[in-house]
């Protein structure tokens, strides 16, 4: 068979596993098997519609339903294997961990969060660095929330139904979640190639940093979004799927649009929100209208 080349963003159309950086660069993952790391972004996958769905215990916590048999058509294994991989998963890394229902039901898996630990240790390598980049960054997000007074960017006040109280001209504490989050995206996001590509957005780019973090680290609940209060839980799953190509998506999204924005922070949570879902879409329609034009050869 012969497969044609991509044009344009049309990578942007299909859907994905998304297997975690850190797995592949940090050295407590080193002796996972590549097949336990693909697993595990599998179950992401499940997990992230586990969390649409409301599939939460009575703890708020996000668990999924993944037989053996689904593992099996999933990885195209055999039973030995399937079932070797969830215990590597579980016993090896922790990444995961199942509860047995009984009477034959199938167990539900609880799959960890591997930026709880993963960050922590890149933190704290990263505070050994000479080079001062990481620590720098930090500085200088802090120092943007304490001089920007520009209250179309910055008002975090506690009548916002989306910032817990306390954030508010919070001092960035280096040890605590607030920075662990920001290291992890501040990564995950390229947002020194982003500044780099938009020197004149320098702020937005904050404000939606900030925005993704604050969300992260919240212990409400629920969150407004546009208009629409959803489950705290939903709307990290969405923001755990962001890369660098969906803040170029939002900031993209912002600067063409005309409408008068009355509260920018809140637009920017909803664009911020849907861009893992309406990326793809968005893209298509995009590549459709360019070889309906002639702007790009080639054909479907």
């Amino acid at each position: 068979m012969t497969y044609d080349y991509f044009y344009g963003q049309q990578a942007e159309m299909f859907a994905f596993y998304r297997v975690p950086k850190v797995l592949f660069t940090e050295d407590c993952f080193w002796n996972v098997s590549t097949d336990a790391k693909l697993l595990y972004g599998i179950l992401l996958d499940r997990m992230n519609l586990s969390a649409r769905n409301g599939w939460l215990d009575e703890e708020g916590r996000v668990y999924i339903i993944f037989t053996i048999e689904e593992l099996k058509g999933a990885l195209g294994c055999a039973e030995k294997k399937a079932v070797k991989l969830l215990d590597e998963l579980e016993k090896k890394c922790g990444l995961i961990e199942r509860k047995r229902q009984g009477l034959g039901k199938p167990n539900l898996i609880y799959v960890k969060n591997f930026i709880s630990g993963s960050v922590e240790r890149q933190f704290l390598n990263c505070q050994k660095d000479n080079s001062g980049v990481v620590k720098n960054t930090i500085q200088e997000l802090s120092k943007a929330q304490g001089n920007n007074t520009d209250t179309n960017y910055i008002d975090f006040s506690d009548t916002d139904p989306f910032f817990p109280s306390g954030f508010c001209g919070k001092e960035v504490d280096e040890t605590d979640e607030f920075t662990r989050y920001y290291q992890y995206f501040y990564e995950q996001l390229s947002m020194d190639y982003l500044k780099q590509d938009y020197p004149y957005d320098h702020e937005i780019l904050d404000l939606i940093l900030h925005l993704i973090i604050e969300v992260m680290c919240s212990n409400r609940k629920q969150i407004r979004i546009a208009s629409d209060d959803k489950p705290i839980e939903i709307v990290k799953s969405s923001f755990m799927k962001l890369d660098s190509e969906h803040i170029r998506f939002v900031l993209s999204s912002f600067k063409e649009n005309t409408t008068d924005v009355r509260n920018i922070k809140q637009y920017l949570l909803a664009s911020i929100y849907n861009a893992p879902y309406t990326i793809s879409a968005h893209y298509d329609a995009k590549v459709r209208h360019d070889m309906a034009s002639g702007k790009l050869g080639g054909r479907w």
